[in-house]
């Protein structure tokens, strides 16, 4: 896992208690949960989508676009302090990882593919979410 020092923190075995299974894999090993499967994927309510993790605020339902890449997706971050970025070759690719900068928990990826002005692409695996009005 990442080196950086964050604000929450949890052991490894505090993770296993409080996350399920998925929750685990996906967010503490970097997996990723199925395409179009997630809670949010097509989800469009107003409110704010909050670390699974710790509870930080990442994104607000205006941020949010249909991308129908399979997971939810945002043109920008509440307060980029919330969302730190990772270079991430594994499996053979050139991405850019997203992880909460509260707890570290592994978000999804960013891309530079996104339709509205940012040019941003947050694609995020719902389960590392909950939305909240």
């Amino acid at each position: 896992m990442h080196k950086k020092k964050y604000a929450f923190h949890n052991s490894d075995e505090e993770w296993k208690e409080k996350l399920s299974e998925l929750e685990y894999h996906v967010m503490r090993k970097k997996g990723t949960e199925a395409p179009f499967l997630g809670e949010y994927t097509d989800f469009i309510g107003n409110g704010v989508y909050y670390c699974k993790g710790c509870d930080v605020q990442l994104f607000s339902s205006g941020q949010k676009f249909q991308s129908s890449c399979g997971w939810p997706s945002f043109d920008d971050e509440l307060d980029s302090a919330n969302i730190e970025q990772i270079q991430d070759n594994s499996l053979g690719m050139n991405r850019t990882e997203i992880v909460c900068g509260n707890c570290g928990s592994h978000l999804g990826h960013i891309f530079n593919d996104g339709p509205t002005e940012t040019g941003k692409r947050y694609c995020v695996n719902s389960i590392s979410l909950v939305h909240k009005e």
